[in-house]
């Protein structure tokens, strides 16, 4: 694809694939039992398959799609079965190669410190995080992240803000190794020359809630914000918060647009969660226009939805 090109990015984010084969007694024995007592009593009920699984459909039936991004939360509980399951919806549901779908884990993916020391998510979706800027990944052990991928005139930086939280605590952090990497990723003479696009679950705006934005929000967002306010323009793309958001971050040269999608499986009576996935057109100036899809009352089409500015 030549860099001059449009290109059409689809935005998913929140599968939250449910597989609980895995969830035995024994393994419910530490932050996943009050996870699996909340999928019994709502989320199982709020999140299904038939929503998600007409996302893929939709999606795949576009031949005007050149990538998709998935921001996170693919699973529930980091079990293996989520892990194997999300990865075979990737795979036959959505059915594009590897090479044209992107993905980070959230913070259900990193729920335990040994999924998240086990980098059960990096070893699963490999493929789907493959960069075009070796040594691009932070200075740490097993990292993939930041990856690069160089898609015509966009340039896909993936992030992880996922690490174990105590158990009622869902917030994450970039991390100091992660944010030098990015610095160097921005840097580079193939990323400057194009617009980047940075995927990351939690987003960079704190809820207005103090206490929420303790228990939930991004612990370094301002060593975010400082790494990107050399940058002249891009695109911040998180999820999280499973709602349909826009809101912009300044920076010293311009601003970045940063853009919420909602929960791809939530089946919800506001419109602005309601199952569904952003489409951004993006080509060598920025930005052209981003668009949402929500999936209709009957389950069986999608509609324009709105992107409220917060």
């Amino acid at each position: 694809m030549l860099k001059d090109a449009h290109v059409k990015i689809a935005h998913l984010s929140d599968l939250h694939v449910l597989a609980l084969e895995d969830a035995t007694p024994a393994r419910l024995m530490n932050k996943r039992l009050t996870g699996w007592l909340n999928l019994k009593f709502r989320r199982a009920h709020e999140h299904q398959a038939y929503a998600l699984n007409a996302v893929a459909r939709a999606i795949r039936e576009r031949t005007d799609i050149d990538h998709v991004v998935v921001t996170g939360d693919l699973t529930n509980l980091a079990l293996e079965s989520e892990f194997n399951a999300a990865h075979a919806y990737l795979r036959d549901e959505l059915g594009l190669d590897p090479t044209r779908v992107s993905v980070i884990p959230g913070n259900h993916d990193a729920y335990t410190r040994g999924a998240y020391e086990s980098h059960r998510f990096e070893r699963t979706f490999a493929d789907y995080m493959s960069s075009d800027l070796p040594g691009a990944a932070a200075m740490a052990e097993n990292s993939a992240f930041p990856y690069v991928r160089l898609r015509g005139p966009v340039a896909v930086i993936g992030l992880t803000t996922a690490v174990p939280r105590p158990p009622l605590v869902a917030s994450g952090e970039v991390g100091a190794l992660q944010l030098l990497a990015l610095h160097a990723i921005l840097a580079h003479a193939e990323v400057r020359s194009r617009f980047p696009v940075i995927l990351l679950h939690h987003p960079w705006h704190p809820p207005a809630n103090p206490l929420k934005a303790r228990l939930n929000g991004l612990d370094d967002r301002e060593a975010l914000r400082s790494v990107l306010d050399s940058v002249p323009r891009g695109l911040l793309l998180h999820g999280h918060l499973h709602r349909r958001m826009r809101r912009q971050l300044g920076t010293a040269e311009g601003h970045f647009d940063a853009i919420g999608a909602t929960s791809a499986s939530l089946i919800h009576d506001d419109p602005d969660r309601m199952s569904g996935f952003n489409v951004y057109e993006i080509d060598e100036t920025g930005l052209v226009h981003a668009e949402a899809f929500r999936l209709d009352e009957r389950g069986s089409r999608f509609e324009p939805a709105a992107i409220p500015s917060v």
